[in-house]
């Protein structure tokens, strides 16, 4: 039996406010859920109908489950075509950025990225090319907006992600700084280093300028068609696809 004072719960975690006052977040479907089960998160408790129990296998007994009917599920689920399974998942402590870990591998820095389809799929494309840090500025979207965790399809449980003050945390670093910027050179002309910081924009207005300033090299898609731009998740693909092209060569 779903009580009121759960669907009140569990429907205000679709709010930030909520998320942080009661440290939870929301995972739904088989795959994520799965993912979530198995990675360092914990889970405080799973809500599922009889047809997903089936499917999801074996949940742990220290994990708080509750059987709903399918009526029940619909008052929590937040999707259009629920699988039948929500995860409500504690948040993690946000952690400092050592910058030793940032080191011989590439970072995605994400500068006010706002859609959650956009930040989602981001960290999906991350995880396919074995990038495990992205550095947001404080105003890009939440990576614990149901949105964005549905979008990542499970990889948000194996990426770190921070958000900070972007011109304080890069001003620190001695990392190179590469931004994608409409004037800059060529992507597939850029010599890109063994490290390095990959600045990504804001949908509308790009990288910001104090942001800008503090960019090594300017990198560019060539356009070759009429598109005024390129998607920042379209983008952020194809910067990770050429890095890791080049060092495979």
């Amino acid at each position: 039996m779903l009580s009121k004072a759960q669907i009140s719960l569990i429907t205000s975690l679709q709010n930030k406010k909520y998320r942080k006052q009661h440290g939870l977040f929301i995972v739904e479907g088989i795959k994520s859920v799965q993912e979530f089960i198995s990675s360092s998160y914990q889970v405080e408790s799973i809500f599922y109908t009889d047809d997903a129990n089936t499917k999801v296998g074996k949940i742990s007994h220290n994990i708080k489950s509750h059987q709903l009917t399918e009526t029940e599920f619909q008052k929590i689920s937040t999707l259009k075509s629920p699988q039948g399974i929500l995860a409500l998942i504690k948040l993690p402590e946000q952690q400092q950025i050592k910058v030793n870990d940032l080191r011989n591998c590439f970072n995605l820095v994400l500068d006010d990225v706002q859609d959650p389809g956009n930040l989602g799929t981001i960290i999906r494309t991350a995880e396919w090319f074995g990038i495990k840090h992205i550095i947001c500025s404080i105003g890009t979207v939440d990576a614990y907006n149901p949105k964005v965790v549905q979008a990542t399809m499970g990889s948000l449980s194996r990426i770190q992600i921070y958000y900070v003050d972007l011109h304080e945390f890069i001003s620190s670093t001695d990392l190179p700084v590469y931004g994608a910027l409409l004037n800059g050179q060529s992507i597939y002309q850029t010599e890109w280093s063994k490290e390095g910081l990959i600045v990504m924009g804001n949908e509308g207005n790009g990288i910001s300028s104090e942001v800008i300033t503090l960019i090594d090299q300017a990198v560019t898609i060539p356009r070759i068609g009429q598109a005024e731009s390129l998607n920042v998740a379209v983008a952020t693909t194809i910067f990770c696809s050429e890095i890791v092209r080049q060092q495979l060569l």
